[in-house]
């Protein structure tokens, strides 16, 4: 019997993270949790920040647990994803200067007025293939040399925060391709430093390592961190370091032309294609193109997610009603549904202070009859995602100029059985559900292609399939579908005019 390579995928989430344990035996894979932490940012001052030190308490101990929970598999290596764009610097001591900015904080969005001053929105996209956000590293560098240029001045590193705990874990300075291409610095042709952005806005280059391909062997941990927790010698891995770009690579495709949505609070819905899509039009969609595996581009949009439904129930316990998320799925499947829909980008739902009440709202304004109980309210939120996906769906194919054939839907919202059934619904194509722990899943299987027991990405995705078991969901009520689809689209229509009145 082949031996199991034990290896630990460190999954970083915003309010969470998880060290997972990956059993390989070179066919399947088997995942169990080891360790579970909070992640909670801070707020000093003005200022919001990641506590960087905490999270890296987490990290050995999540770390530790893994060695001593191997039992009789030796712990080969480990890895670490997290979420993009934010960064932190190193000083020429090796140490941290400062806890990193959260995206959230209040400094981007003047930054981002700022850049647009120099570097016009529309040749800005050109150059770096990145939908401006105010939260993109673009602009939180740029707010950083207004606002606190002493990190710049005194900063001999700029690392992303999966790169930052990697230095901390094995003292190298690397820079991981997929999360650098979060950043809006990059040219998305050349998959480098975009030489224009970091001259025309002032900023320092020489802080970004040049970006190492996921899947780069970096160094064992420091003898500090094994004397600490009596470690052995494990291997860290530059592995799929966005957890997005690894929720991506453990899609369990067998066909090339799907499009996938990486459902949680945001769905992350796109493509993968051999080149970057750099067009007026993919501006005007909303589209941004990022790094994945084997030098692919992830052409992707940012939807607003689960979040509408996380802000109701949050609101709703508020008012003394704790309702769980199967509940709500359970009193979601009783209505009618198609009574009334929203826009889920729409910014009244970017962050109000009762979401019930925006969404009720947003009816009333465009003429629609508002929900009249939780249960509806719930519905019309699911109704317009499964829209908002269809949307989405039909801009891609634009785009591409092609028929996309099937929708693979990983991450948490996998959970959610009656948004992946309304989604192939509404699209017509066919759902392929699952994994849910898509990202763990990437980066430990990253960390077997490091390890030479895997050849391709081709490889890794067989053994997503032959490890899990996705749940396949055929399109019905398409006919009723097309027209609500049809009283969606003039409901965006109408919405956009009164935006441009």
């Amino acid at each position: 019997m082949k031996r199991k390579l034990s290896l630990l995928g460190v999954d970083f989430g915003a309010s969470g993270g998880r060290a997972m344990q990956g059993l390989f035996d070179g066919s399947r894979l088997e995942m169990s949790e080891v360790y579970r932490f909070a992640n909670e940012p801070v707020r000093l001052g003005r200022h919001l920040y990641w506590d960087f030190l905490r999270l890296f308490h987490e990290l050995k101990t999540g770390i530790a647990r893994f060695c001593r929970e191997s039992g009789e598999h030796e712990p080969v290596s480990l890895a670490i994803d997290t979420w993009g764009v934010d960064i932190g610097f190193i000083d020429n001591t090796g140490s941290l200067m400062a806890n990193p900015f959260h995206y959230r904080d209040v400094r981007n969005e003047f930054a981002m007025k700022e850049v647009f001053g120099k570097f016009p929105r529309d040749e800005l996209y050109q150059t770096t293939g990145t939908y401006p956000w105010q939260y993109n590293t673009i602009f939180q560098m740029y707010a950083t040399k207004l606002q606190h240029p002493s990190l710049l001045d005194g900063a001999e590193s700029a690392m992303f925060m999966s790169d930052l705990f990697n230095f901390f874990l094995t003292g190298v300075k690397a820079t991981e391709y997929t999360i650098a291409s979060t950043s809006g610095l990059m040219d998305p042709k050349q998959r480098t430093w975009s030489a224009d952005v970091f001259d025309r806005l002032g900023l320092p280059k020489h802080l970004f390592a040049a970006p190492v391909q996921p899947g780069t062997p970096l160094a064992p941990l420091t003898q500090d961190i094994r004397d600490e927790y009596g470690l052995p010698q494990l291997s860290v891995v530059a592995s799929v370091s966005h957890d997005t770009a690894a929720a991506i690579a453990s899609i369990p495709a067998t066909q090339a032309d799907y499009a996938y949505i990486s459902c949680g609070t945001l769905s992350i819905m796109g493509v993968e294609t051999e080149h970057p899509v750099v067009t007026p039009q993919s501006l005007q969609y909303a589209f941004t193109n990022e790094g994945g595996l084997e030098h692919r581009t992830r052409l992707l949009k940012n939807i607003m997610g689960l979040w509408l439904l996380q802000e109701c129930r949050k609101q709703w316990g508020k008012q003394g009603e704790s309702l769980d998320y199967g509940e709500m799925q359970k009193m979601a499947k009783a209505e009618p549904g198609m009574l009334n829909f929203v826009d889920p980008e729409d910014g009244s739902f970017l962050a109000p202070d009762d979401m019930p009440a925006a969404i009720a709202a947003y009816c009333r304004r465009t003429g629609q009859p508002t929900p009249q109980s939780k249960a509806a309210m719930i519905r019309c939120v699911v109704d317009s995602l499964a829209l908002k996906h269809r949307q989405t769906l039909d801009e891609l194919e634009l785009l591409l100029n092609k028929r996309i054939g099937i929708i693979h839907i990983v991450g948490g919202g996998v959970q959610h059985e009656l948004l992946c059934q309304l989604t192939a619904n509404a699209t017509g194509r066919p759902v392929m559900a699952g994994p849910v722990e898509s990202a763990s899943i990437g980066n430990l299987l990253v960390q077997a292609l490091a390890c030479g027991e895997l050849g391709s990405v081709a490889e890794m995705r067989e053994v997503v399939i032959r490890s899990f078991s996705p749940t396949l969901y055929q399109p019905t009520d398409t006919s009723r579908w097309e027209q609500a689809y049809e009283n969606y689209k003039q409901l965006i229509c109408l919405q956009d005019k009164e935006m441009e009145s």
